[in-house]
């Protein structure tokens, strides 16, 4: 049979994304900065996207908003997200989520006058969290290092020495430690190396103390000296760090040439020093603001689950300004670019509502399943998997990743990354498991309060958290503590007799 080149048709089927449904998706792994930045640009790029006035509830004559919104006539055949993937039309967004409260007693538990859950269910309103922390009170803003330390060198130098210095400053960490190579700073700037040695001493007598230095020694041993206590002994020490870190205490005892007392003096000492002082303003890093996406607190025997609306402007279609530009006219130049903004502005507000109702179904789920965890603390976190979350609220296991991507709860315990509730499990007496958090919680806890004649070895933790009921294998044990950053029982030994 010859090989000759032939033409073929053939029909298949095949699923295509198109670029709003991969938007779409991607709309739910963002976090709540990056939906104000996507939403900012979405706003400048279309004319007929808008913001509801703060005071106006979202109510237009002449607007649609996103907890309305028009009918998907303009959209064309492109489907929105459906059960957190895709959507086929509004019927999608009507989702009543108050079929999702619980409560610790099953009875009662209606929808009042109020719109809210009764005493005993779930109130998943996404309206303002009247109960909810102070935004405005974190609002300050603190002096960054860099400010701060610019400001000392205008004092501390003039001319050629004040620019060498602001060249460092240029290069101060946020830990306060100096992130460049002094030489390799000096050739490049073309300056000899003693003239930036004298720039980089002027430095590092700023405030605080220990800003500029180039490794940890350095930065203690700068402490050490503004306090007066930099004997030999205390240079020596600082000089093996990393013996205190191991707690070789004996043999620090005999390069530092001091009995125990003297050492236990010393080693305080040195714990009262700031191993990285530039934290202790503000850096470029504090902006990026982490803020709680949904809101979780008690409601008598129930939950009121919130999403934090202050995240999110309230998005509608500005139709005056549609009329206005000549909508249904006759240019049908001006009508194709005007159907086109319409239609995505529509999609926009559509996929907005869609991922809201998705984070609200995942949290609310979440919340059902770790109840424990929130009326009684870590201990009684349950082992987790995003596939029994997905399977429990019918949805794809990579939508439930998404939506728990970048998201944050803040409940009476504190503020959580989803992704915290879902953990390993390990296990336990009652043969439900044990969330590897819970285990390493019970394990702080008995550490803590060991005493000082009394050290506990991972074989006695064993035994105390199978008392607890927790199954779990010495080398689990070892695992977990070391994650934590326990040292071993001979290290916590030396580190108490050491007065640590």
């Amino acid at each position: 049979m010859a090989l000759t080149p032939r033409l073929d048709l053939r029909q298949t089927q095949s699923l295509v994304m198109t670029p709003q449904l991969q938007q779409a998706i991607k709309l739910l792994a963002l976090s709540s900065l990056e939906i104000e930045s996507f939403i900012a640009e979405e706003l400048e790029r279309n004319p007929l996207l808008d913001i509801a006035p703060a005071d106006s509830g979202g109510e237009s004559d002449s607007a649609e908003t996103a907890d309305a919104p028009p009918q998907p006539e303009n959209l064309g055949s492109d489907e929105l997200m459906n059960d957190g993937d895709f959507a086929t039309g509004s019927a999608a967004l009507d989702t009543d989520f108050a079929a999702e409260a619980f409560g610790s007693d099953a009875e009662g538990g209606g929808a009042g006058a109020d719109g809210m859950l009764g005493m005993n269910g779930i109130d998943t309103r996404c309206g303002d969290f009247a109960d909810g922390p102070d935004f405005d009170s974190f609002a300050a803003h603190p002096v960054s290092l860099r400010d701060h330390l610019l400001g000392q060198a205008g004092s501390a130098a003039s001319g050629r020495k004040l620019l060498l210095i602001e060249k460092l400053i240029d290069h101060v960490e946020p830990s306060g430690w100096l992130g460049v190579d002094l030489s390799a700073l000096a050739y490049r700037l073309g300056v000899p190396l003693p003239e930036m040695q004298e720039a980089l001493q002027t430095l590092q007598s700023f405030d605080p103390t220990g800003v500029g230095a180039r490794d940890l020694a350095e930065c203690i041993a700068l402490q050490a000296i503004e306090a007066d206590r930099y004997d030999p002994c205390m240079a020596r020490l600082i000089d093996n760090l990393d013996l205190v870190a191991r707690g070789s205490f004996d043999q620090l005892m005999r390069l530092c040439r001091v009995d125990e007392e003297d050492m236990r003096d010393m080693l305080s000492e040195l714990r009262s020093y700031d191993p990285k002082p530039g934290l202790r303003f503000d850096s470029a890093d504090a902006a990026i603001a982490v803020t709680p996406d949904i809101f979780v607190t008690a409601q008598g025997k129930g939950w009121a689950i919130e999403l934090n609306s202050a995240n999110l402007p309230r998005l509608l279609v500005n139709r005056s300004y549609y009329l206005e530009m000549g909508g249904g006219g006759s240019n049908k130049a001006t009508n194709a670019w005007l159907n086109e903004a319409l239609a995505d502005a529509n999609w926009l507000i559509k996929a907005m509502d869609q991922r809201q109702r998705t984070i609200m179904k995942v949290a609310t789920e979440l919340v059902k399943q770790q109840e424990a965890f929130f009326r009684e603390g870590v201990s009684r976190l349950k082992p987790l998997t995003l596939r029994q979350v997905a399977e429990a609220i019918d949805m794809h296991e990579s939508t439930v990743s998404r939506v728990t991507s970048n998201k944050y709860l803040h409940c009476s315990r504190g503020l959580f990354d989803l992704k915290y509730f879902f953990s390993s499990g390990v296990g336990s007496a009652d043969g439900d498991g044990a969330s590897a958090e819970a285990v390493k919680a019970a394990i702080k806890a008995l550490i803590d309060a060991e005493a000082a004649n009394d050290i506990l070895s991972d074989d006695t933790l064993v035994d105390l958290l199978k008392a607890k009921g927790f199954d779990i294998a010495r080398r689990t044990v070892a695992k977990y503590r070391e994650a934590m950053g326990i040292g071993s029982s001979v290290q916590r030994r030396r580190a108490k007799k050491m007065g640590r």
